[in-house]
């Protein structure tokens, strides 16, 4: 059965645990499982907790393939800012998976339009991504799909926005060296998944929620394409929420369907 569904947690730290509960059971039911993965701050207490799993014998990584939403155009895999050394050091080595399965876009390939088309390959030849996991950014966009990106998109290279270099800047040193382009899944990609769960936390991150989940879709925010897809959950904090207008019946929702009685 296909679900829609917006939950909201009382604390981060309880959302964060739904999250990776959902993922480590989606694991569990069908262990050679393609995940799909973000990354950013958001998205570091989700693999914890994850590693935290594995460790204790709670979820196998072992046949898990991994395709990463992004990686930064011209950084090696080696350096401190690439998302192949941020997945490395928040989950990948932290957890008994394969490294030959985990897939991020190659950010040093010279032929962009060739390496969009080898990583759709890729995940076309592994099966499809069964789990997609997404955060969302400050102005609304998912990967790096940047406002007025095709709904239909697929994996490319990208021009990043002033406001999202100026946010994501501040982890390079200095500023000033972080890529302006990267290579993104695109939406239509994303929305290939079968399942999609997204996370958002923080009150900073409270009007684009509400845009995403309850305004009208839109390329100008790209997160709003997950109301096209119709195995969708959404994860809030309390925080987070504080936008929606549909609070209450998000909750009673949560509280009521059989379906999250294992997770209440």
């Amino acid at each position: 059965m296909l679900f829609r569904s917006v939950i909201i947690r009382p604390t981060t730290e309880e959302a964060v645990r739904l999250t990776a509960e959902l993922i480590a059971d989606a694991i569990r039911q069908k262990p050679f499982f393609k995940l799909g993965l973000a990354t950013g701050a958001t998205m570091e207490a989700v693999y914890a907790d994850l590693a935290e799993m594995n460790k204790a014998g709670r979820v196998d990584f072992s046949r898990v393939h991994t395709f990463n939403l992004d990686e930064y155009i011209g950084l090696p895999p080696e350096d401190p800012n690439s998302y192949r050394y941020y997945m490395n050091k928040h989950l990948f080595s932290k957890i008994n998976i394969d490294m030959r399965n985990t897939n991020l876009p190659d950010g040093l390939a010279g032929d962009e339009i060739a390496e969009g088309l080898r990583y759709e390959e890729a995940i076309e030849d592994a099966g499809g991504i069964d789990l997609q996991l997404l955060g969302i950014g400050n102005d609304g966009h998912i990967g790096f799909n940047e406002p007025i990106s095709s709904l239909g998109s697929r994996t490319r290279a990208k021009a990043l926005t002033p406001a999202t270099y100026a946010q994501n800047s501040v982890y390079f040193n200095p500023p000033e060296s972080m890529p302006k382009r990267a290579f993104t899944m695109g939406v239509g990609t994303i929305l290939d998944a079968e399942r999609i769960v997204m996370l958002i936390t923080g009150a900073k991150k409270a009007g684009i929620a509400a845009k995403a989940i309850e305004g009208p879709v839109t390329s100008m925010v790209t997160g709003s394409a997950i109301q096209l897809h119709p195995n969708t959950v959404v994860i809030l904090d309390e925080a987070a929420a504080a936008e929606l207008t549909q609070t209450e019946y998000y909750k009673w929702v949560f509280d009521n369907e059989p379906k999250w009685e294992p997770y209440r």
